[in-house]
């Protein structure tokens, strides 16, 4: 899968909209983090300050980072969590032919089903999510893009509700809002974060483990992660942690190489932690200042 190359330099116009009209540019300048993704944006949580950016703007597809909108379209619904779900034939990926431990016939709450949508990356669970909606999955994608509208992700399109479609698609920028937005939701952060979890099929008991690997690094501290990847997205991860006492929201698109995604955001850390702590001090004087 090429790369797509480009400068850290300046924000582009869509990575901007984040902040205030007044805002300053990103703290970036050239390539101080020499990220292997094609698509970037590290943005201050609290004041939506651009710290970082390298085409932030671009359309890209999000493969699995599709299921923080599918987490939260179904938590907006305010339906039963305790609800028995059982996965059915429909619920099996036709697309890619992707692999599931949920055979047709399993029944989970929905509760259950969310949380291996959001840790393990479940694509049965998510889909069953959708197809358990109101109206069914068409009325659950219609939803998904409405709140995308309503967000302002003007970039985003969703077709399906797993991200295995490449049809998928969104932007750094866009998906920073939509992080902004879910991480209020206090089971999509937990979930989300979760190391690992049991769920009980009939007399088995199947085992999953949550798909970002930093969340077993005890040196990060992570409120919100989400993994994907397709072989069209390349590898995706977004997170809001917390790096140097700063809240932020990373979003790293089209990654090359398996680890590459987890490579870029540990680079991002190092940075705002050594070369580029003078800068944000900076940053934050001046902030104090205007202020």
């Amino acid at each position: 899968m090429p790369a797509h190359p480009a400068s850290v330099a300046v924000a582009d116009a869509a990575a901007t909209r984040l902040v205030a009209s007044d805002a300053l540019h990103p703290v970036s300048v050239g390539d101080p983090v020499a990220l292997r993704s094609g698509s970037a944006l590290v943005v201050d949580a609290k004041t939506g300050q651009v710290l970082l950016s390298k085409d932030a703007g671009a359309v890209r597809p999000i493969a699995s980072l599709t299921k923080l909108m599918t987490a939260a379209v179904t938590l907006d619904a305010h339906l039963p969590m305790d609800q028995p779900i059982t996965i059915t034939r429909d619920d099996i990926d036709t697309l890619k032919w992707s692999s599931s431990r949920l055979r047709p016939g399993i029944t989970l709450s929905r509760e259950e089903l969310l949380k291996l949508a959001l840790m393990s990356s479940e694509n049965r669970a998510a889909h069953a999510l959708a197809r358990t909606y109101p109206g069914g999955t068409a009325a659950f994608v219609a939803a998904m893009n409405a709140k995308a509208r309503a967000l302002g992700m003007m970039q985003t399109h969703y077709i399906d509700p797993t991200g295995l479609s490449p049809q998928n698609e969104s932007s750094a920028h866009d998906l920073a809002l939509l992080v902004k937005d879910v991480r209020q939701y206090a089971l999509i952060r937990e979930f989300s974060t979760h190391p690992k979890s049991a769920v009980e099929v009939g007399r088995q008991e199947l085992q999953y483990r949550n798909t970002d690997h930093l969340i077993f690094d005890r040196g990060w501290d992570i409120v919100l992660q989400k993994t994907g990847y397709i072989n069209e997205a390349g590898h995706c991860l977004v997170l809001n942690t917390v790096v140097q006492g700063r809240n932020v929201i990373v979003v790293l698109l089209d990654a090359w190489g398996k680890y590459s995604h987890f490579g870029d955001a540990e680079r991002i850390r190092y940075w705002m932690q050594h070369a580029g702590r003078t800068v944000l001090s900076r940053l934050d004087a001046q902030r104090a200042v205007e202020d």
